[in-house]
C-alpha cells in the first residue's frame, strides 16, 4: 500500500539543518558502537599503544565509518521510505534535510574516516576504502538478498577487529571473536527491527529474514544469532586472558538479552508496539554495561 505524499517541511534554520542531519543519521546512537570499541581496547590493552592521539583517532573513525553508513542509507533508501508509512516522516523525505546535504554529510564522514585511518597507521589507510565499500554496500542488500542482516553483522564485526589492528598492528583471534559476537548480536536485533516492515518488503519486493521467513522464521533467526553473540564475547574473553569482570559483564549481557527476546516476544507471540523499546533501551543499556564491566575487569588486573 502506497502513503499519501508526506509534505514538505519548511525550510531550516541552519542549526535546525545540523540537527537535523544529526537526527537523519540517529548520531545519538553511535552509543551502540563505542561501548564495545572500549571493549576491543580492552581486549588487546597488553599489546596495544594507547597514546591519547590514538585512541581519539579511533573513536573518530568509529562515529565517522558509522555516520557515513547512516548517511548512505537514507539516501538509498529514500523512495523507498516515502512510501512506507512507518519511514514517511524521515527528514530526508520530508525535505528536512535535503539530498545535497545528505550527500554532503556522506563524502565528508567517508573522507573523515578514511583520513583518521590514515593517521592511526598506513595500514589503517588501505584497509579503510574497501570497509567504507563493506558498510555502504549494505545500504544496497535488501534489493537482492534475505541476508542482508548478516551482511550488516559482518561490516559491524570489522569495528573490534579494525580497532585491534589501529592499536596493535595485527588482529588477534580475540579480536576476531569480539567481532564476530559483536556483528552477531547486531545483525539479531536488526532482525527485530525489521520485523517492523515484513509486510511492506513484501510489497515492494525487498528482502530481509522476516519478508522471507516469516515472524516464528525471524524470531528463531534472532535468538540463534544472540545465542552465537554470547558465545563468541564470552570466547573473546577466553582467548583475550581477561578475568572475572568481562565475563560478568559477559552474563549481564545475556540476561539483557534474553530479556530483550521476553519483551519482544512473550510466548513466542510477536508483540510490534514494543520492538521500538527493545531496540534502543535494552540494546544501549546492554553495551554500555558491557563496556563498563570490561574496564573494571581492566582496572582490576
Amino acid at each position: 500500500m502506497t502513503s499519501p505524499t508526506p509534505a514538505r517541511a519548511a525550510p531550516a534554520a541552519p542549526g535546525g539543518t545540523i540537527a537535523a542531519l544529526a537526527r537523519m543519521v540517529k548520531l545519538s546512537h553511535s552509543l551502540f558502537a563505542l561501548p564495545f570499541v572500549a571493549a576491543a581496547v580492552v581486549l588487546v590493552s597488553r599489546e596495544a599503544r594507547l597514546e591519547p592521539v590514538r585512541l581519539a583517532l579511533v573513536a573518530l573513525a568509529v562515529v565517522a565509518a558509522r555516520t557515513a553508513a547512516m548517511a548512505m542509507n537514507r539516501i538509498a533508501d529514500r523512495a523507498f521510505d516515502a512510501r512506507n508509512p512507518r519511514t514517511a516522516r524521515r527528514e530526508l523525505v520530508t525535505g528536512e534535510v535535503s539530498p545535497a546535504a545528505a550527500i554532503a554529510l556522506l563524502a565528508g564522514s567517508g573522507a573523515t574516516f578514511v583520513a583518521a585511518a590514515a593517521l592511526i597507521a598506513p595500514i589503517c589507510g588501505w584497509l579503510a576504502l574497501p570497509v567504507l565499500a563493506i558498510l555502504l554496500g549494505y545500504s544496497y542488500a535488501k534489493r537482492f538478498t534475505w541476508a542482508c542482516h548478516l551482511w550488516l553483522g559482518v561490516a559491524q564485526a570489522l569495528a573490534p577487529i579494525g580497532v585491534a589492528i589501529a592499536l596493535t598492528g595485527a588482529a588477534p583471534a580475540s579480536a576476531i571473536a569480539l567481532g564476530l559476537g559483536v556483528g552477531a548480536w547486531i545483525a539479531g536485533f536488526d532482525v527485530f527491527y525489521s520485523l517492523q516492515d515484513m509486510d511492506y518488503d513484501r510489497g515492494a519486493g525487498l528482502r530481509s529474514i522476516p519478508a522471507r521467513f516469516g515472524v516464528r522464521g525471524a524470531l528463531a533467526w534472532a535468538r540463534g544469532l544472540h545465542v552465537l553473540a554470547i558465545a563468541c564475547v564470552a570466547l573473546a574473553g577466553v582467548l583475550g586472558g581477561r578475568g572475572a569482570g568481562w565475563f560478568a559483564g559477559t552474563v549481564v549481557l545475556a540476561a539483557v538479552v534474553a530479556a530483550e527476546h521476553v519483551h519482544v516476544a512473550p510466548r513466542g507471540q510477536l508483540r510490534p508496539e514494543r520492538i521500538n523499546v527493545a531496540f534502543f533501551n535494552y540494546n544501549a543499556f546492554a553495551s554500555i554495561a558491557f563496556a563498563l564491566a570490561a574496564l573494571v575487569d581492566l582496572a582490576l588486573a
